[in-house]
């Protein structure tokens, strides 16, 4: 059963209600929907049966305790966790409307496991069915021609059982700069652009953005960077001034902190910003990936860090606090797949963020 519908501002501002949540736990969006602070990941793990019966108790438990937003990818575990996702959207006993789904397309995803021979899989299910030439594989992992994300758009859409994807990323875009020219490369962006934009329009997704890793917290120099302002002119090229690129995705934690302190983007204006500053500017929502370092900012962090984030019970509340409180921040993502961690961190859905306190 495909669950229909998507987030909308009443489904969310329901969802935010009824959590009885902290002043400054939910944020609104340009459309106004209510974004919890906090969000679940889905990354990490085998791919096995038992990972994901995890992943869909977490996300289950999550929806219940004033989390609303859920992220994953394709690629994530061979599209296991995608898989993990619909099942949880459909146990939750909560309505569509509430919960602000995210997944991400551009590379390369088996299905449920490593197939023995990954060239004769490529040829099969890539190339075979025109889908992209090898030409337009970057590093051999990674895809973002028309044809291919309309594909994966539709898996992803299956996988989780939804009508429509609340944010579609594309997923590391800077991948191709490592085999392709930046001339090549913004051809490459405005080409799947358009296909994001037909995607909207067509009702697949609700709107389209850019998670990355190095891209937007490097300097200019850097074989890797990405611009903000490049990436609107290839939204508004592709979906003129009314274009649907509404979010990024990038990591930002105590020891990845680029983002808010990096001036290596433009404003409006031409003049030097930080990625956050750019971003709110331009009405962005911002997920934070990495927010407590794939578990390495859950234990012994230096005293002054603690001492400036007191009152709160664990390291991994402390690091997720300093996200969350980050103006510019819409959401502090952290990967979740034990009922203990999820409480853990879903109870700083009651604390307000530093800047609310």
């Amino acid at each position: 059963m495909t669950l229909p519908g998507r987030a909308t501002p009443a489904g969310t501002a329901a969802f935010a209600a009824a959590s009885k949540a902290a002043a400054g736990h939910f944020r609104a969006t340009q459309e106004q929907l209510q974004l919890s602070s906090l969000g679940i990941g889905t990354y990490l793990g085998r791919d096995d049966a038992e990972t994901d019966g995890l992943y869909r108790d977490a996300v289950v438990r999550a929806l219940t305790s004033g989390i609303n937003v859920i992220d994953t990818a394709i690629n994530y575990r061979h599209q296991r966790s995608e898989r993990a996702v619909g099942a949880a959207l459909k146990a939750c006993g909560l309505s569509r409307e509430q919960i602000f789904v995210a997944t991400k397309g551009g590379f390369l995803a088996f299905d449920g496991a490593r197939p023995r021979d990954p060239h004769a899989w490529l040829e099969q299910t890539l190339f075979a069915h025109g889908l992209a030439t090898p030409r337009e594989v970057a590093a051999g992992c990674h895809c973002m021609t028309r044809r291919f994300l309309a594909d994966q758009i539709d898996r992803s859409r299956a996988n989780l059982g939804v009508e429509t994807i609340d944010l579609y990323y594309l997923h590391n875009p800077e991948t191709q700069l490592g085999a392709v020219s930046r001339e090549e490369f913004l051809a490459r962006l405005r080409g799947a652009f358009e296909a994001l934009e037909e995607a909207c329009a067509a009702g697949k997704i609700a709107s389209y953005g850019a998670a990355t890793w190095n891209g937007l917290r490097i300097g200019e120099d850097e074989a890797e960077y990405l611009s903000l302002a490049r990436l609107l002119e290839c939204a508004r090229e592709a979906g003129g001034p009314r274009h649907h690129f509404r979010g990024l995705q990038l990591p930002f934690n105590l020891e990845m902190d680029e983002a808010a302190t990096l001036r290596n983007q433009r404003d409006s204006r031409n003049r030097e910003a930080t990625l956050l500053e750019a971003a709110s500017e331009a009405g962005l929502v911002v997920l934070a990936s990495a927010s407590v370092l794939q578990g390495r900012l859950t234990r012994q962090l230096p005293q002054p860090v603690r001492e400036k984030l007191k009152g709160l019970a664990s390291d991994a509340q402390r690091a997720l606090q300093f996200v969350r409180s980050t103006p510019g921040i819409t959401t502090a993502l952290v990967g979740m797949k034990s009922p203990a961690h999820v409480d853990e961190n879903a109870a700083l859905a009651r604390v307000p963020p530093l800047r609310d306190r």
